[in-house]
């Protein structure tokens, strides 16, 4: 079946196959959040996105092959309220973003910083440090050898705009100001997102709304 990236909580995952990567989403918790499973296809490791909420339907995900690493977007506690159970059940490397991990009530052994790699098997993922949703948010670019990139924004970045600096302008001028030089200045218009809650878009759907979220300062 061909992906969407369209998931309820309580609903089936969906699954996007590329090469070399097969991407799993599904939605789980009372505020809609998505989780994304990687799996290299050469190797079998996987890497999981945001242990949101919901660990039994997590692993459930997961399966028997569990994960080597996960990484947690950002501190808004509804990104990790299943990140202990996990790692517990699976003995994941935690990542992420240097300036977040002291908001996450699990230790992160990883402390990530813009442009670092993040490897799942033979796949490499790119970190990119977006500031303005919280100080420390990190999306993992896929720039995909055999077609286009795919980005995992975290809150930074959805349908419609940029995530929410709670009508601070400072914060608002920071976030829009990393996704445009670090997203839309350098990846092409096939980029697939892949946000932290709701569906799927690409930087070419938004694109043309760029000058609008500046004009209303969110």
């Amino acid at each position: 079946m061909t992906y969407s990236g369209a998931v309820k909580v309580g609903g089936p995952a969906d699954v996007h196959e590329l090469r070399d990567l097969m991407i799993t989403k599904i939605a789980v918790g009372p505020m809609d959040n998505n989780a994304y499973l990687l799996r290299c296809r050469a190797t079998d490791e996987q890497l999981l996105i945001d242990a949101a909420n919901d660990a039994d339907a997590l692993l459930g995900m997961i399966g028997d092959d569990g994960i080597a690493s996960v990484v947690t977007t950002h501190q808004h506690g509804d990104h990790w309220q299943a990140l202990a159970a996990v790692v517990a059940a699976t003995g994941a490397r935690t990542y992420a973003g240097r300036d977040d991990a002291d908001g996450i009530p699990v230790p992160t052994d990883v402390l990530v910083d813009d442009g670092d790699t993040i490897r799942v098997g033979h796949v490499e993922l790119t970190a990119r440090h977006l500031v303005g949703h919280t100080p420390g948010s990190i999306a993992l670019v896929y720039d995909d050898p055999h077609g286009h990139p795919h980005v995992f924004t975290g809150d930074c970045l959805f349908p419609g705009g940029v995530g929410n600096t709670r009508k601070d302008p400072q914060a608002f001028a920071s976030l829009i100001h990393d996704v445009e030089t670090k997203f839309f200045d350098v990846l092409p218009d096939e980029t697939w997102v892949y946000p932290g809650h709701g569906n799927d878009t690409t930087l070419g759907a938004e694109r043309p709304h760029l000058p609008a979220w500046h004009a209303r300062g969110w």
